[in-house]
Formats: C-alpha cells, structure tokens, sequence
C-alpha cells in the first residue's frame, strides 16, 4: 500500500512526509508558532493541526517565519464534529484556510464520525471542496472498519488517510489491514502513548541496543509497519529527538521484540468514540 520514497531527506508514504508534527494542545499563540517555525527549520515537512486545537492561526504563522517553501510542507487539518453539516464543513473550512494563511491543504480530515457527522452529507461537501481545489486530499480519523467501508462506498474522491491513535501498545492491527486493503495511509497520533512508551520493557531494551530513545523506537517501529507518525512536541531537543527517528533501522529482531508487547493501552477514549458505540 505505502509507496515509500526518499525524496529529498524525508521518507515519504504517497507523497506525504511519514514523520511530522502534531500540535495538539498547542494553543499558546507564540509557542505553538515558534515550535512549528523550528520543526520546519529542523526538516520537518508536515504540520498537522484541526479546528478543535484552536492553533490553526498560529500554525499558519510558523509555517509563514520558518525559512521553508510553503510548497515544500504537507499541511492538514480536520473538520470538527460540531461543523459536519454540508453547508458548515464548506464554511469553516474556508475558514480555516484563511486562518492558516493558504489556498488550499494537503489534506483535511473528518475529525470523527460523531455528533453532527452523516455519511452522505458530511462526504458529499468533502468531495465538493476536493473538486473546487481547496483540499489536495480527503482524510478521516477515528474512522473504524465499518465507517470506513461506508465512506468508500459513498465518496467520490479516493480517501487517502485515517488517523487514529497508533503505538507499540495499540497497534491496530485489524484496522491496519482494512486500510490496506482500499489502499488508505494510516496516520498515527499520539504515537508514542503519551509517554507510556518510555516503561515499556520491551521498548526500553530495543532502546538500550541502539543506545537511542524510546520515542525513537517507537516511532521506528510504526514507520516499519508503513505507518505515518505526528508526535507532540514543543521544545527543540524533543522535536530533535523524534526527528533522529528517521535514522534508525530496526532489524527484524527488534521488530519481533516489539510485536510481542502484550498490552493493549489506549489513551484517547471518550465514551462517544465510535469502538466505544459497537
């Protein structure tokens, strides 16, 4: 499914850069600014943001005062639950162009597939603003199997990516497989469990045999599975370190090692999440 490309110095999964940056929380107007600014100028070449964080402005800033082609960033946003109608997913997300300071994204997402989120309607607006030229691709997060066969069969445009949280202790395998087969880039957020990552024995020892972190294996091993990863963060050594993911291998041992952790932990899970509405 992951056509994998070293394009430039980033590994890039259908044209989108398989490392970027998320700015969840990130709602501090010059922080949130000056970490985006600082992950472009470090080599990142995506930036992941959505209505809900409130940043979208502030993303749009640091993408404006990093040295960096705007052509060079994989930009995307999402379309929050309350705005999935036709006329408002139209609406804000011209919006939030604006806000972001750009004609069009890379990929904008369905945030989830609750609240004001109908099928037919939701979609039908995301294939019109796909056809106008403001979004370069169509996305949806959270989306479970079932979501997913139904958006398939309801959209025009081709879905490019579902984004959910995805990590050594939540591997997705079953949804994996389902992306796959209608060819749909996974995007992991909170990849690295919020920082469960770092007590995880198995991790830990992958770590200590390549003398790096364990956000580093982590983020190696969901690049190994043909996973795109947007880790969370602010200051530039953890920004640094999860870039330094790139340059590790994992070897077949360590992916081994990896895939046998037997725990399954997730860290976002409101009572309204689809998994939780069977």
């Amino acid at each position: 499914m992951t056509n994998t490309d070293h394009s430039g110095d980033h590994p890039r999964a259908n044209g989108m850069p398989t490392l970027g940056l998320g700015t969840w929380q990130l709602d501090d107007p010059e922080q949130c600014a000056e970490s985006v600014a600082n992950a472009l100028e470090m080599g990142y070449r995506h930036v992941d943001t959505a209505q809900g964080y409130d940043n979208e402005e502030f993303v749009g800033r640091g993408i404006e005062a990093a040295d960096v082609d705007r052509r060079e960033v994989f930009l995307a946003t999402k379309v929050s639950t309350s705005n999935l109608a036709y006329d408002d997913v139209i609406e804000t997300t011209k919006t939030s162009l604006e806000k972001l300071g750009v004609d069009a994204v890379d990929l904008l997402y369905v945030h989830w597939p609750i609240n004001t989120y109908d099928t037919e309607e939701t979609l039908a607006a995301f294939d019109d603003l796909y056809d106008d030229g403001y979004i370069e691709r169509v996305g949806v997060s959270n989306f479970e199997p079932r979501h997913i066969e139904e958006a398939v069969e309801t959209l025009d445009a081709p879905i490019f990516a579902n984004q959910v949280e995805c990590h050594p202790l939540l591997p997705q395998t079953e949804l994996r497989a389902v992306c796959a087969a209608h060819e749909i880039e996974l995007v992991a957020y909170s990849p690295l469990a919020r920082g469960k990552v770092f007590d995880v024995p198995e991790i830990g020892s992958v770590a200590e045999k390549h003398d790096v972190s364990e956000a580093q294996v982590s983020l190696a091993w969901l690049r190994e599975k043909g996973i795109t990863a947007i880790p969370k963060a602010t200051g530039t050594d953890h920004l640094a370190d999860n870039f330094a993911s790139l340059s590790l291998e994992l070897d077949d041992e360590d992916v081994t090692t990896l895939d046998s952790i037997d725990s399954v932990h997730r860290e976002v899970d409101p009572d309204a999440a689809p998994w939780n509405l069977q």
